[in-house]
């Protein structure tokens, strides 16, 4: 708590701002009016009192019938319509399975006028779905209490890629060229999937991205500061990842394809719904392929007296294919009014393959006396498989906003993770010796938990639940060796064949309260306490001695509204990262036998405290939001690196990092006339870090400031032709012992729609000037220089086509389904467990 103060001083200081509008009209008109620009606010309900999200909102000039602004309701029905110049209007409000109303008229005289209309119920009405038109265009940016919401269905320029491609709009994010994502600098976060946790991100982040297409992805949230609800690991905060879903009505088709010089995919959606009862069945399949690129490393090694013991040189060229596919069965029902469930069924499948054809190594002495030397074939292969199987229930009860929920998730991920290295004579390039190693491992959750959530008049909310989560994690590899062009032979001895078993138990309990007070301000302040159970044995039944540990982390968020479109935010959470398979595995990866890495089964999990405080404005068409935060992690899991022989680098893990991070975030949104809206940001943080090794030898610590940032624009030329562009950069990393160098990506598409928006048809151009990017990684210590490149070729040129059939319509929308979140490990930074010594 010691940032507490400097936390409590920034909020202070902001606190004494104007006061909002007070007093209202029959009309809700502001009797003290903002000067400059007029507002119109509301909510609007369905005839149970409900909340209709996502209406569409359209401000129509009395003058001529032009629409001159609009906007779509959140997730609560409300919505705000800013920036309004000058004249009398009209408001008109719409949504399929709905009556259309009007209400008029406002007058806004340049001075400042606020209406609100207040609750705005609508009258149910099925519509076909062809005669609906939508007159306002959701925001590309949100921001709410708690999180950050990036709307990636308005950016057409991810067509035909995944999640990996959408992640690097969003603010606060970083993706590097692996696809590893990090928040403010930190890859210590939770990847949900519709609130819902999955064993396909159980070894890798960046792998589980791959297979969720972009053309499916609604939005994606960004929660720096989770309340009590969520669990407790995530050091960094949670990204949660929402789908696209089908309130229709009716039976639905839809059709997705790409076709690029890198790679293609084809996905097929179809629903049906009727009644109480709807159905989901849907498939997705991308190949990557002529993925090609280089990679040099160069390694000295020292000895005790700092004399040269080696000097490594590595080079060859690459290249890398890939499958992915992502299946899905689902049914939801509602009971009656207040009780709905809903079951799912996921599929996941991971093929990444890596070649690289006559690597060369040399590797000399000190005074250059060659010491060894050959050729090298590798072949590395990762695949997987998951399986999600989940059952919900939840009733709701006459109180809005009363809720009781009891969610359970089954989830499997069997992964493969098999090298093969094959070394040659430099002269004949006859086989003197093979090496592979053969990794099967298993990840198995099975969660149950229950939520319930009571409002208590309108100004407070009471939540509290309890979850379970059993996990078992085994991994079993094999070593095998072979001279000359000969038949393998299995390795025998626990460091090169074993069976490893991991099983841990999580249980939970949180509560949580919600008070708004005084008007302007709100309070969600909460605590769970997460008590965890590890056993953990090898198959030659040497277990390993890991004690159980319980652990509290609280949790505060406060806001306060400083005048119409202004509000700052502050917040504090303590969070833990319970190491994931990946730091845990103690199989051997010597893909490269110049750099091998193995995990350690005995790690610790972090702990970290976050504080941010957060300002964001609206004014005119442009949304701002300048956002600070520091971090503190104690107990942070660090490489370890140590030299084995003459000329080999063994890297594993420990728990001796602490790590601090003072950051600063801008982003913003602006909206030009009715065609042109500008998106982008700039993130930026100061890291510290210390492995808290006192002798002077092994001590390392580094410390420096890292960019990254982005930009999108789109320029709809008319009703049917629409050009977008974004482009990302990522400064130097600064890591423990060194840094790796930064990149930046670009693309640019053009989109054309169908009639009816049943469609769209576009091309899109990736990285299409040169074409080549370059990525270094420094090491340095007393004993190590290392400098690692990589090179990828990654210029790409896409066709896009999508289609729907079918002829739908829309009764009142459907409750919002719930699903499990385990958002409680640590993930591994780099793909499928493998290290980056290629």
């Amino acid at each position: 708590m010691k940032h507490a103060l400097l936390t409590l001083l920034i909020i202070s200081s902001l606190t004494v701002m104007a006061q909002p509008p007070a007093g209202y009209s029959k009309m809700g008109k502001s009797k003290q009016p903002e000067v400059g620009y007029g507002k119109l606010t509301g909510q609007i309900l369905d005839p149970d009192n409900q909340p209709v999200p996502f209406a569409t909102i359209a401000l129509i000039s009395n003058a001529d019938g032009s629409t001159v602004d609009g906007t779509i309701a959140d997730e609560s029905g409300k919505f705000a319509l800013k920036s309004i110049p000058e004249g009398n209007y009209k408001v008109s409000i719409s949504f399929i399975g709905f009556d259309k109303i009007e209400k008029s008229p406002f007058e806004f005289t340049g001075k400042g006028e606020s209406y609100d209309l207040g609750a705005v119920k609508m009258a149910s009405n099925t519509q076909e779905l062809d005669e609906v038109v939508v007159e306002g265009q959701r925001e590309l940016m949100e921001e709410k209490v708690d999180r950050i919401i990036y709307n990636a269905e308005q950016d057409k320029t991810t067509t035909g890629g995944d999640a990996t491609d959408v992640l690097r709009r969003v603010p606060l994010l970083s993706v590097d060229l692996d696809g590893n994502v990090s928040l403010r600098g930190s890859s210590n976060i939770r990847v949900l999937i519709d609130n819902r946790p999955s064993t396909i991100s159980a070894s890798s982040i960046a792998d589980a991205l791959k297979q969720i297409p972009a053309d499916q992805i609604k939005s994606v949230e960004v929660i720096t500061s989770p309340s009590a609800r969520y669990d407790a690991e995530g050091t960094g905060g949670i990204i949660n990842i929402i789908t696209k879903k089908n309130n229709l009505q009716g039976a639905s088709v839809s059709l997705n394809s790409s076709a690029g010089l890198r790679g293609s995919n084809l996905g097929l959606n179809a629903s049906y719904r009727k009644g109480r009862a709807g159905f989901t069945l849907g498939g997705f399949g991308r190949a990557g392929y002529n993925i090609k690129g280089d990679f040099e490393n160069e390694q000295t090694l020292f000895d005790d007296n700092g004399n040269i013991r080696s000097i490594t040189n590595q080079s060859a060229s690459t290249l890398t294919n890939m499958m992915f596919g992502r299946y899905n069965l689902g049914f939801d029902y509602e009971l009656n009014k207040y009780n709905w469930v809903n079951a799912s069924v996921k599929f996941g499948l991971f093929n990444f393959g890596n070649t690289q054809d006559d690597r060369t190594s040399e590797t000399v002495d000190g005074n250059e006396n060659l010491i060894n030397s050959n050729l090298q074939d590798v072949s590395m292969d990762n695949l997987s498989n998951t399986v999600d199987v989940s059952l919900n229930y939840i009733k709701t009860f006459e109180t809005k906003g009363k809720e009781f929920s009891v969610l359970t998730l089954y989830s499997q991920n069997s992964r493969t993770n098999n090298f093969e290295n094959i070394s040659k004579d430099t002269d004949t390039e006859d086989v003197l010796s093979k090496q592979k190693n053969d990794n099967d491992s298993y990840n198995r959750e099975v969660t149950i938990q229950a939520d319930y959530v009571n409002p208590i008049g309108d100004k407070q909310i009471l939540e509290f639940g309890g979850k379970n989560i059993m996990r078992m994690v085994t991994s079993d590899y094999t070593y095998f060796t072979a001279t000359g062009s000969g038949a393998y032979t299995e390795v025998s001895g626990p460091g090169f064949t074993n069976v490893f078993d991991y099983n841990q138990n999580v249980t939970a309990g949180y509560l949580s309260y919600t008070l708004d007070f005084l008007k302007t301000y709100s309070v969600k302040a909460g605590g769970r306490y997460e008590y965890t159970t590890i056993t953990a044995n090898f198959s030659d039944e040497v277990d390993l001695d890991l004690p159980s540990y319980g652990v509290l982390v609280p949790s505060l968020n406060l806001s306060k509204k400083l005048g119409i479109g202004n509000t700052i935010k502050a917040a504090y959470s303590r969070r833990i990262q319970r190491p994931s398979l990946q730091f845990l595995n103690p199989n051997v990866d010597a893909s490269n036998p110049k750099n091998i890495s193995q995990g350690n089964p005995n790690l610790d999990p972090e702990f970290t405290d976050n504080f941010e405080v957060s300002y964001s404005t609206f004014k005119k068409g442009t949304s701002l939001n300048f956002s600070a935060f520091m971090r503190n992690t104690n107990g942070s899991i660090q490489q370890v690196r140590e030299i084995i022989g003459q000329d080999t680098i063994r890297t594993t893990y420990q728990n001796i990092g602490e790590e601090d991070a003072y950051g600063v975030s801008v982003f913003a949104n602006v909206r030009i006339g009715k065609k042109i809206m500008l998106n982008g940001g700039v993130d930026s943080y100061y890291s510290i870090m210390n492995n808290n090794v006192e002798d002077p030898i092994y001590s390392a610590s580094n410390q420096g400031l890292v960019l990254s940032g982005r930009v999108f624009g789109s320029y709809k030329v008319n009703d049917n032709w629409s050009f977008q562009f974004f482009s990302f950069f990522r400064g130097k990393q600064v890591q423990l012992q060194g840094y790796q160098t930064g990149f930046y990506m670009y693309s640019l598409s053009l989109n054309r729609s169908f009639k009816e928006d049943r469609g769209s048809i576009g091309i899109g151009a990736e990285n299409f000037i040169g074409g080549r990017m370059k990525r270094t990684s420094e090491i340095s210590s007393a004993f190590i220089d290392q400098y690692n490149t990589n090179v990828m070729y990654n210029m790409n040129f896409k066709v896009n086509f999508s289609y729907r059939f079918g002829k739908l319509s829309v009764s009142q929308p459907r409750r919002r389904g719930k699903s499990v979140d385990n958002s409680d490990l640590k993930e591994g930074g780099d793909s499928g467990g493998m290290m980056n010594n290629q």
